[in-house]
């Protein structure tokens, strides 16, 4: 849904579109936003369902560990619990994200500064910050991992920045721990390319300045809240590139005690300043390379404002172990960037697809790319070593299929790695990797390494042994009026050529399932030779 005065959905427009289309679940009983939320939620994606029937949910009745009630919604999953929630957020089909982003960020549209804004229609300063059930005390923000998070954390959200030297500002999506009613502790990636807030952060520092002006939006219009985790270039306003994928300026309000612009239709506005002097620790927090994150010293943040909307909706990104929301959001957006880097910028035709493997390793640590089976072999080294450089923190793992392989499947990879790679000519060692995002990090200068495997055809196979695709078809329309359990089709489900096959073989397949196999058997006794090894290969003329 599009509000034609501001050209752009809110959240509250975005999750009416999702009720329309079938994706969003209303909780209305009472839900523990401590011990039950996430977890709830968190079982249609490890509960064996598709990724296609997963939904954002939103819960209506929410209490705490102490059966504390709050009033306020929250609504977990409604940015990309899957493709179809996040392409409904993009205004887009799935296949059409990539050149909708390419389009915003070589077109971008400035910002449009409005006087006033549903994000101010309630302001919470000085004492109503202070004391139990105030401040950030009375939002129901959920634990994410219960049972190793120690504390309620912000994961939904876009923080804001600014540049203290060229006055631009920065959007990240960056966790945040609930410390007191008028605290917080910001966890921003420190390692080279991480965090854009932290680059400000060293600058303040070497400023001198005591503080960092901060604010952490919660609930944007979905065009802003998707700028989050998208890897921009250093120094361009997500808030810009924003309003290229709306194809209309975003409204921007200035927030109440920092110097800093906020999207005006966001749900809450949490302002403060950073302290750039003094550390504390935070975590443990489940995160999204499938590991907790153990404590650490992180960004304290001093809380001078809280503003919101008269009936707020606060969003929670369901992230931790893949698949999950946070990684459908960097899939749907990384993906397409390596198949053009390959393709396009690197000029590597062989290749017809980028997969990121999203379970367990979160997309980061796993590449697979489809190559055409004609693909010389020096192309398809280009596309390993090409794909192994692209992006610091993904790639440790590079493997070249071809596009019978189902890189989702991890049988499939094995099977292609067991039958089609010779470890001695089909595999590279590459040294001096940095760590990346893990639970192993660059500290003391720690590297790993990078692994391509080329598990290619190499030449043409016998085809894979399962009956053709007509006759399981054929089954399966007996299976389902049998009334056996529901059918999951696992790639691959039936048999295909891999080259090595001769016309003669598909016509005595078809005497076989027509009952004439006996005439198979007259066939090949004319082909009787004496003198011959068993297992001597034969090919009819």
């Amino acid at each position: 849904m599009k509000n034609t005065t501001r050209g752009y959905p809110d959240l509250h427009e975005h999750l009416e579109t999702l009720k329309a289309q079938g994706l969003l679940l209303t909780i209305d009983e009472p839900i523990d936003k401590d011990a039950e939320m996430h977890a709830l939620v968190r079982w249609q994606f490890v509960g064996g369902m598709e990724e296609k029937d997963r939904k954002a949910f939103l819960f209506t009745n929410i209490r705490d560990g102490r059966g504390r009630k709050y009033d306020m919604p929250v609504v977990v999953g409604a940015i990309a619990a899957n493709r179809a929630i996040y392409s409904a957020g993009m205004g887009a089909p799935v296949e059409q994200i990539q050149a909708k982003w390419d389009r915003a960020i070589a077109h971008p549209v400035k910002p449009r500064v409005v006087e006033k804004a549903a994000c101010h229609d309630v302001v919470h300063e000085g004492a109503a910050l202070k004391g139990e059930g105030k401040g950030l005390d009375m939002l129901p923000i959920p634990i994410s991992t219960p049972g190793f998070d120690s504390a309620p954390t912000l994961t939904a959200t876009n923080v804001i920045t600014r540049d203290p030297e060229t006055g631009i500002q920065n959007m990240g999506t960056y966790r945040a721990a609930l410390k007191a009613p008028d605290r917080l502790v910001v966890r921003m990636a420190t390692r080279v390319g991480g965090a854009g807030g932290y680059q400000h952060y060293l600058k303040h520092q070497k400023r001198g300045d005591k503080w960092m002006p901060c604010a952490i939006v919660l609930g944007c219009p979905p065009f802003v809240a998707f700028m989050g985790p998208q890897k921009l270039p250093i120094g361009v306003d997500e808030l810009d590139v924003a309003g290229g994928l709306a194809g209309a300026p975003i409204n921007i309000v200035k927030a109440k005690t920092v110097d800093l612009m906020v999207p005006a239709e966001s749900e809450i506005v949490i302002e403060g300043f950073i302290d750039t002097e003094y550390v504390e620790p935070e975590a443990p927090f489940g995160e999204s390379h499938g590991h907790v994150a153990l404590e650490e010293f992180n960004m304290p943040m001093r809380i001078t404002a809280i503003t919101h909307r008269a009936k707020p909706v606060i969003p929670s990104y369901i992230s931790q172990v893949a698949p999950s929301e946070s990684s459908v959001i960097k899939r749907v957006a990384y993906e397409p960037l390596f198949l053009a880097h390959l393709r396009d910028a690197l000029g590597i035709r062989g290749v017809k697809r980028v997969q990121l493997h999203e379970p367990l390793t979160g997309l980061l640590r796993v590449t697979i790319i489809t190559i055409d089976k004609n693909t010389p072999p020096t192309e398809i080294w280009r596309a390993l070593y090409g794909a192994a450089y692209f992006k610091g923190d993904c790639s440790k793992i590079c493997i070249a299929v071809n596009d019978d392989i189902d890189a989702d499947n991890a049988d499939t990879l094995l099977w292609a790695m067991a039958y089609r790679m010779n470890p001695v000519t089909d595999v590279q060692i590459l040294a001096h990797r940095g760590q990346g995002h893990g639970p192993k990090r660059e500290h003391d200068n720690e590297e790993d390494s990078t692994l391509l495997m080329d598990a290619t055809m190499k030449g043409d196979m016998p085809p894979l042994a399962l009956p053709k695709k007509e006759y399981m078809e054929r089954a399966r329309v007996i299976w389902e009026k049998l009334g056996l359990p529901a059918l999951r089709p696992q790639s691959p489900w039936f048999g295909y050529s891999l080259g090595d096959w001769l016309p003669q073989w598909d016509a005595a397949a078809q005497r076989a399932v027509d009952g004439n196999y006996l005439e198979n058997g007259r066939i090949s006794a004319k082909q009787q030779q004496k003198g011959l090894k068993p297992e001597t290969k034969f090919r009819p003329e």
